[in-house]
């Protein structure tokens, strides 16, 4: 390419930082941001020339620049472009690949495959030969060609001439339809999504083939079939109608920084899944929605990762210390325990979730109930989240400044009234979530715990006070599915005309995975019900961490053995590592409301 005289310096002002910190950024912000990665993947592209000579590839894509940059522009900050260039100088510092893992002559070479994408648009005349990745051959946002081979890595020849342009190997030869965007045989287009009106219209490509376009691992094309491009191009119209409506500054500054949506096949009810990486600024992969409003959620969701992932491009919102990528935190809306960094990506994605439910429970059509429970769970789980980190040491001055005007705003939303009932729900959820987190991921020292089994079968009237030390983080694989209640909930909330609040608690239970009897007659406010399922089924498998926590929120809402309640409410860790080891050393569980009793009691040292 082109050399240019000097890269800009990118700043963001006052006034765009202020936006950014309030978890907002309009337009001109987003466009500050897609500047500044624009010079990053610049940077990146000599990183890899450098290291690797890409001869060709270069030159090809610095006569497509000269004949027309606003295509390379495009291509370049394209958001399988960054994914592509993250992974490429990742693979060359690696001593090893992973496994299944394309050869790196595959990986360096998709470099060819842009230059040639960027020609075609330019309309040049060339020659290139391109990876084949079994059998496909995608050239970033044009298409694929598919070419039968029985070998899953080789080459192709992309070649064009006087306004004809085809991929072919030997033997076998696909047109590329010009100018792009239709089908033809043996090529898929990427097909371009147009939706809303003209003045406020959202344009983004439907990417269903280039390998980069999930993240963080690159997968093989699979174009999708045009029923199914069809549904997502309607959900995406109500969606966008959706936020629209609601959220029309939002939707303003989405328009110029959502540049890709990845699709990716549909997943249980309210349980969609999203990604989306800072090295693939504007690019969004999504499972197939439930409707438009989750769709509309997922698009806020990710949008909000991006915009921060742009910010902190340019300056740091975390030092590294002593401590970086060991300790662990509490995340509402993950199984697992999260480094400061995640955390503080999850903090501001989840507020502009909380910001879309504050707006859509007071739109016309809306599902006000589910509205009024997502609002008031998500603002919940937010303030959570920041007052473990309220004023870390490892937040930068601007990281400080950040979360501070988010807990600012969270404050405010705290006290904004919402419904008694849907209230009530997401407090149970709420404080569901957490014991069932803290169940699984937290550990009383082992000493401790060998000292409350000698305490318990000596008759002592209480626990050692060394049980109540702060116990330590320790990731449990197994912890999955922890937000089945609110799941449970939901389902509720959406199935009242099909009468779901009388069904049987196993049936309930059976539409949410990892849920269990216990779990949907909770959530249909039966706790006196429930807290006999939690201990039948602690019976039959007392490790289950999440019963644990079921059974404190069933004894808190019967308002029954309130020392219990308090107990497994907030140490629920403590009840399942002294149960194991009463169960390992005498071979006879103990009830566990008896035992969650008295660890509840005052420590034995106190008499």
């Amino acid at each position: 390419m082109s050399a240019e005289p000097s890269l800009p310096h990118h700043r963001v002002p006052p006034g765009s930082l202020a936006e950014l910190t309030r978890g907002e950024g309009g337009p001109a912000t987003v466009d500050l941001l897609t500047a500044a990665e624009r010079s990053r993947r610049l940077l990146l592209l000599r990183m890899l020339d450098d290291a690797t000579d890409l001869g060709p590839a270069w030159d090809l894509l610095s006569a497509a620049q000269r004949r027309a940059p606003a295509v390379v522009d495009e291509l370049l900050i394209y958001p399988q472009t960054g994914m592509w260039l993250a992974t490429a100088l990742r693979r060359l510092r690696a001593s090893t690949a992973e496994k299944d893992e394309p050869p790196l002559p595959v990986v360096l070479g998709h470099v060819r495959a842009l230059a040639a994408a960027a020609a075609l648009r330019a309309e040049l005349d060339f020659t290139v030969e391109v990876p084949v990745r079994h059998g496909r051959v995608p050239l970033p946002t044009l298409g694929c060609a598919e070419l039968p081979s029985a070998e899953p890595w080789t080459t192709a020849t992309v070649r064009a001439e006087a306004g004809r342009a085809v991929v072919e190997t030997p033997g076998h030869m696909v047109a590329v339809p010009l100018p792009p965007g239709s089908a033809g045989p043996g090529w898929h287009p990427v097909r371009r999504l147009a939706v809303g009106p003209a003045e406020r219209r959202l344009e983004v490509a439907l990417d269903d083939v280039d390998p980069y376009r999930t993240y963080p691992q690159p997968t093989e094309p699979r174009p999708l079939p045009e029923e199914a491009a069809a549904q997502w191009r309607q959900m995406l119209e109500r969606a966008w109608g959706v936020l629209l409506r609601d959220q029309p500054e939002t939707a303003a500054a989405m328009r110029r920084g959502v540049f890709s949506l990845s699709p990716t096949p549909t997943r249980e009810r309210f349980r969609p899944r999203s990604v989306s990486s800072g090295d693939a600024f504007g690019g969004i992969e999504a499972s197939e929605p439930d409707d438009a409003v989750q769709l509309a959620v997922t698009l806020v969701h990710e949008f909000q990762h991006t915009k921060l992932g742009g910010l902190l491009h340019l300056t740091p919102l975390v030092s590294r210390g002593a401590d970086s990528g060991t300790e662990l935190w509490y995340a509402p809306w993950r199984d697992d325990p999260r480094p400061l960094e995640g955390l503080l990506q999850g903090i501001y994605a989840f507020v502009g979730i909380t910001r879309f439910w504050r707006a859509h429970r007071r739109a016309a059509g809306a599902r006000t109930a589910t509205a009024h429970f997502e609002f008031a769970l998500w603002r919940a789980h937010v303030t959570t989240a920041m007052e473990q980190i309220h004023r870390h040491p490892r937040l930068t001055p601007l990281g400080i400044t950040l979360l501070d005007t988010l807990r600012d705003r969270c404050a405010q939303w705290l006290a904004e009234p919402v419904p008694e009932d849907q209230l009530a729900a997401a407090r149970l959820c709420v404080a569901d979530h957490v014991a069932r987190w803290r169940a699984h991921h937290l550990r009383p020292a082992p000493a401790a715990v060998d000292e409350a089994v000698r305490a318990w079968l000596a008759g002592e009237s209480g626990p050692p006070g060394a049980l109540a030390a702060e116990p330590e983080v320790v990731p449990d694989p197994s912890a999955r599915w922890l937000d089945c209640l609110a799941m449970l909930v939901r389902h509720r909330l959406t199935g009242a005309d099909d009468d779901r609040h009388s069904e049987e608690p196993e049936k309930a239970a059976a539409r949410v995975t990892g849920a269990l009897a216990g779990d949907a007659l909770l959530a249909a406010g039966d706790a006196v019900a429930a807290r006999q399922a939690y201990v039948a089924h602690l019976a039959v498998e007392p490790g289950r961490a999440g019963t644990w926590a079921g059974l404190g929120r069933a004894l808190a809402t019967s308002d029954t053995h309130p020392i219990a309640a308090q107990l497994l409410s907030h140490h629920p860790e403590r009840a399942r590592a002294v149960h194991e080891a009463l169960l390992r050393v005498t071979g006879t569980p103990p009830d566990p409301v008896h035992l969650a009793t008295w660890l509840g009691s005052p420590s034995s040292e106190a008499h």
